[in-house]
């Protein structure tokens, strides 16, 4: 199936209900379902399915604010959506609409309650934490047998960044998790929101600065496949991706995805429904679909992400339920850590601190 977008300006321009209520729009992130699921829920439902794709939870979050995407189904990360609850942005689920929510896994609902209580305006879509990619003949080269591949020093020691800068670093254009890190690297609480705290993690990232080659949320897939970079702050499905890609061309790159020892955060993508979705009888039907386990298996065993059906468990390949770098085990799963939104002051200083760290100035 052929993605097909659909502007702004085009979705006002078809104007007729009639027009709204056979089509369905999904905003979702980058390389992130398998097409043919997209083709299976056109099949079987009738409707035509519109897929648009981003890469920040910052663009999407302005969409949502500003009302009238002309979406159906967005996929915001946790804390997004839970500011974008309490502005109102999302209309509750209704429940009678989705018999399959009975194949949703209670061990993630009790985490995504804590942005979405009762899990009334959301289901999870994916979840996965936020660690290194690493090319590991290249990283080893540079740094030696002994490199700290599952280790913040990797990133935040500036001697090590200064070495692996020869063959190329990506961090995620990703305040909300970069700061979080940062903060965790020092001994300071990851969710903290005060100010002062959130502050200190400034000289850490300028340190590193010069030596980070690019800010971006998605082409570190490509570039860590290719070879052409060698570490990536990233998350853990698309650092898997990235892996599996590398194998797929046989071009000697060997990728590995590591969570930090110090801890990483875990994350969590929901998928929800604008309070002006312009046909949410066709949005329940989405959110029913993807919540049937073999096609929430299908789309796991695509991306290498986990989720959060437990229906799905069974559909899984082994190289997706088997890889704790997926699913990890249960100690790696208590080192993880999870934050909040930031209230609106203190996403102002964050905003300011991420231009000028991004800008390097």
């Amino acid at each position: 199936m052929k993605i097909k977008t659909l502007t702004l300006t085009a979705v006002i321009a078809l104007g007729t209900s009639a027009a709204f209520a056979e089509e369905v729009r999904v905003y979702n992130w980058s390389d992130y379902i398998d097409e043919e699921l997209l083709k299976k829920f056109e099949d079987e439902t009738g409707l035509t399915l519109i897929y648009d794709v981003f890469d920040s939870n910052e663009l999407l979050e302005t969409k949502m604010l500003a009302g009238g995407s002309g979406y159906d189904v967005v996929v915001p990360t946790g804390t997004f959506l839970q500011r974008q609850i309490q502005a109102g942005a999302f209309q509750k689920l209704d429940e009678a609409k989705l018999p399959n929510a009975g194949n949703m896994w209670e061990v993630i609902k009790e985490r995504t309650a804590q942005y979405d209580p009762d899990n009334a305006y959301s289901i999870n879509y994916m979840w996965g934490s936020t660690g290194l990619g690493v090319n590991v003949n290249k990283v080893k080269e540079v740094l030696g047998e002994d490199a700290p591949l599952n280790s913040m020093d990797l990133i935040l020691k500036p001697e090590n960044m200064e070495k692996l800068s020869q063959c190329g670093v990506h961090f995620l254009d990703a305040p909300t998790e970069i700061i979080p890190m940062a903060l965790k690297y020092i001994g300071e609480d990851p969710d903290s929101h005060d100010k002062d705290v959130i502050a200190k993690t400034e000289p850490v990232l300028m340190a590193v600065r010069p030596h980070i080659q690019k800010f971006h949320s998605s082409e570190y897939i490509n570039a860590l496949a290719n070879g052409d970079i060698c570490v990536a702050v990233g998350w853990s499905g698309d650092v898997l991706q990235a892996r599996d890609r590398a194998a797929e061309a046989e071009n000697g790159v060997e990728i590995e995805y590591h969570a930090f020892k110090e801890g990483s955060l875990m994350w969590f993508d929901q998928m929800a429904i604008p309070v002006d979705a312009p046909n949410p009888e066709g949005a329940h039907r989405f959110l029913n679909f993807i919540m049937e386990g073999q096609n929430m298996a299908a789309a796991s065993n695509y991306v290498y992400y986990a989720n959060g059906n437990k229906a799905a468990q069974e559909f899984l390949e082994e190289g997706v339920i088997g890889d704790s770098a997926i699913y990890p085990d249960d100690a790696t799963m208590q080192n993880l850590y999870t934050t909040t939104p930031y209230p609106a002051k203190t996403q102002r200083t964050v905003t300011r601190l991420w231009t000028k760290i991004k800008s390097g100035t």
